[in-house]
């Protein structure tokens, strides 16, 4: 059993009150990783709380309600994150209900949805919440009943004292624990002891969702709200130069349209600030046809931008930012690439004598891999509900990062930051695209210059083509092997437009005497933005695909090759920087082997491909199994291993595994944006590939390595491998290595 501090403050556990109604309300820190869950369904009226970053309410009825910050897009939090406060306060689950709170900056911290990192920062303080509450309902009754604490003991929300037959429910007791101290520290459950965590919960929103009820921006309604839309540039590299609205003024319907800038000149921009297309035109009016027809009237002039610099808060630290002019191509992009990774580049880390091994080697081989942009096509577009006035701004919608974007509203609209509220409404898909609220901005500005209620909606056209995309990407890896084909140099040099993906303190790193991993990056002016796994989403790929390679040039099994690697990077690791834990990596593919049964039983008809990684502090390896009838490419199965520490909630967490997989396959196939003469050859999904629901594996077999380890990132992990082990699986059917994506651009390819 675990004894943490519970470190109460302002910024914890700040204040424990009795409701007049009867019950206790605990308030805590889930430093900005609680999320929603609860079956009450009720609206929670606030002026009840105090300002606090998270809260458990227990009512004299004995219900709990757990009342979270952090946005919702899909991933369950609102499922997964209370069943940990609910375990450790030991409450029946059927009595525990979530509410999605506001965003407020002076009451949360880190209200942020990303990085995988909601469960992994959040398991301890939410943890500690729910003993803590649970130690003091424990007090109360022993103080209530006159008997000593340690002969009470708790099940399913009561108190029990079996000695003497005594019980209560939490209710009962709820007001007396609100007089009690909140402990220093705390006693933890040991984690065989969980009774929620562990086991399966559906999703406490999913009745809301199949039933269309209002949840989504898209959905946000307020009387007397007008829409509006914007129009931007066609091309990157444009800017603004005219227009002229008579036609679209003159239709009906049409309130105003008018061109405004996003953010001003000297602004020093946010770490998720984006200036993609500043100058840009409004169209407002009573109903979304209506300023649809009337964008598609207005007569506009573009001219070209020139370079600039920007000054952009980074983590902390401002960096200058230079935007080039010109218009960019795919093209051009593709042969600027592979000549940069031709050249020397920045040196991210070296190990031994790479040079000499090259020069010496029997054998070398060089292998260049390449990926475009790509959009991250949300289902819901980007929205936003924006009512600005000279008091105050009232904003709704679906953002994965509203703490940056919130400083940025203050900055541009003039209001001090207090006077900004934003409420959170669940998002239509997050995948990175939402971290970036300038579509925020703009509802904002526009608001404030109709001084009216607006909502703000983007086309499938205006979200596609306005950038925020995955970069596009080239890697070369290269091999040395010596007389007797093992393996004696390692050279990886990879980059992209505007950013590299490199990671070079990751696997094979550690585990090779003589290795070199190099950097370079091109300045782009389409923006780009984090994207499912970034950066990891295309290394992982290419170097699991340029392993298995390799194995095959040594006489290796592809699985046997990696776990010799990662038993060198364990027994005798190069270097002190690895960032990754041997023992795990080597336990998923271990774990898939078994539960595939690689190199087992009769020579099956299928092809299969295999691959794994690291990233967001967790280990995901997967093999993929497909078939090739008349020349069509199905995908039969696709086993995965995971090793996330502790599993919340299996069947949340199989699905989100599930998910990154059909995602990871839809993208390798057929993701690809691409640009002529800086403007979007795709505008919609007429010719944006997605993967379609027959196209889906047929089985995806989610295995789980079980152990005590804290939970680490899930929602991303799992989608880098996937890349690799369809490049693979590709190879053994079609006979040849496939090295730029999309690796299947024709639609008639698959089932």
């Amino acid at each position: 059993m675990s004894i943490v501090k519970t470190a109460y403050n302002r910024r914890s556990f700040l204040k424990v009150t009795a409701l007049s109604g009867g019950g206790m309300m605990l308030g805590f820190n889930w430093f900005a990783n609680l999320a929603p869950v609860g079956k009450s369904g009720k609206a929670i009226n606030t002026k009840d709380w105090v300002d606090l970053n998270g809260f458990v309410k227990i009512t004299a009825t004995g219900e709990v309600t757990i009342f979270s910050p952090n946005p919702e897009f899909g991933q369950n939090l609102m499922t997964s994150m209370p069943m940990i406060v609910a375990d450790e306060l030991d409450v029946d689950w059927k009595n525990v209900g979530v509410e999605q709170a506001r965003f407020n900056t002076e009451i949360y911290t880190r209200q942020f949805t990303g990085g995988s990192q909601s469960i992994r920062q959040g398991w301890q303080a939410l943890r500690t919440a729910g003993a803590s509450a649970r130690h003091m309902l424990v007090q109360a009754a022993a103080q209530t009943w006159q008997l000593p604490a340690e002969e009470i003991s708790t099940e399913n929300g009561v108190l029990y004292h079996k000695i003497s037959g005594k019980s209560a429910p939490y209710g009962e007791m709820a007001s007396s624990a609100a007089l009690i101290p909140v402990p220093k520290e705390i006693k933890l459950k040991e984690i065989k002891d969980f009774k929620i965590v562990g086991t399966s919960r559906k999703n406490v929103e999913g009745a809301k969702i199949v039933t269309g009820k209002p949840m989504f921006g898209i959905d946000y309604r307020r009387e007397g709200m007008l829409i509006a839309m914007i129009a931007h540039p066609q091309a990157f590299g444009m800017k603004l130069k005219s227009f002229d609205a008579t036609a679209a003024k003159a239709m009906p319907g049409i309130r105003d349209v008018f061109s405004f800038q996003v953010l001003k000149n000297d602004y020093e921009k946010e770490m998720f600030d984006t200036r993609t297309f500043n100058d840009l035109v409004a169209v407002v009016g009573n109903s979304t046809w209506e300023v649809m027809q009337a964008k598609k009237a207005l007569q506009m002039e573009w001219e070209p931008i020139t370079d600039t610099k920007e000054i952009q808060n980074f983590r902390g630290q401002k960096r200058e930012v230079t935007i080039p002019g010109g218009l960019e191509s795919s093209d051009v992009h593709i042969q600027k690439m592979a000549e940069s990774g031709a050249k020397s580049a920045t040196v991210a880390r070296k190990d031994g004598d790479p040079e000499t091994a090259f020069k010496n080697a029997a054998k070398i081989i060089e292998r260049s891999y390449s990926a475009p942009f790509l959009a991250h096509n949300c289902m819901e577009p980007m929205n936003c509900f924006a009512h600005v006035t000279a008091e105050k701004a009232e904003l709704a919608a679906p953002i994965q990062a509203p703490e940056f974007i919130e400083k940025t509203l203050s900055a541009r609209l003039g209001l001090p930051i207090d006077k900004i509220d934003i409420e959170l409404t669940r998002m239509g898909g997050g995948f990175g695209r939402r971290a970036y609220g300038q579509y925020m901005v703009e509802a904002a500005v526009i608001s404030q210059q109709m001084n009216a209620p607006i909502k703000l909606i983007y086309t499938r056209e205006d979200d596609m083509t306005y950038g925020i995309y995955r970069p596009a990407y080239h890697a070369t890896y290269r091999a040395a092997l010596d007389a007797d084909k093992n393996l004696i140099g390692f050279h990886v040099t990879a980059g992209g437009i505007p950013e590299s993906p490199l990671h070079a303190n990751r696997f094979p790193a550690g585990a090779i005497d003589n290795y070199l991993a190099e950097e370079w990056a091109i300045p782009s002016n389409i923006t780009i933005g984090a994207f499912r796994a970034p950066r990891s989403n295309f290394i992982a790929g290419v170097e699991q695909s340029f392993l298995d390679e390799l194995a095959e040039a040594m006489g290796k099994d592809p699985i046997e090759f990696r776990l010799e690697l990662l038993k060198r990077a364990k027994t005798n690791p190069v270097g002190k920087t690895n960032d990754y834990d041997p023992d795990r990596y080597a336990g998923v593919l271990e774990l898939v082997r078994e539960k595939s049964g690689w190199g087992k039983g009769k020579k099956s008809k299928l092809s299969r491909g295999v691959a794994a990684y690291f990233c967001h502090n967790s280990y995901a390896a997967h093999v993929l199994d497909l078939s090739v009838k008349k020349g069509k490419i199905t995908v039969e199965k696709v086993t995965s291993a995971i090793d996330c520490g502790v599993i919340v909630n299996p069947l949340s967490a199989t699905n989100m595994v599930e998910g990154a997989v059909t995602d990871g396959i839809g993208n390798a196939f057929f993701g690809a944006l691409t640009l002529k003469d800086g403007k979007p050859e795709q505008s919609n999904f007429d010719q944006y590939r997605m993967i379609r629901m027959d196209e889906a594996p047929r089985v995806i077999d989610v295995h789980f390595v079980k152990n005590e380890i804290a939970p680490t990132g899930l929602g991303e992990p799992p989608f880098p491998p996937i890349f690799g082990a369809v490049a693979n699986a590709l190879y053994k059917a079609k006979g040849k290595r496939f090295y730029h994506q999309p690796f299947l651009a024709e639609e008639n390819e698959l089932d």
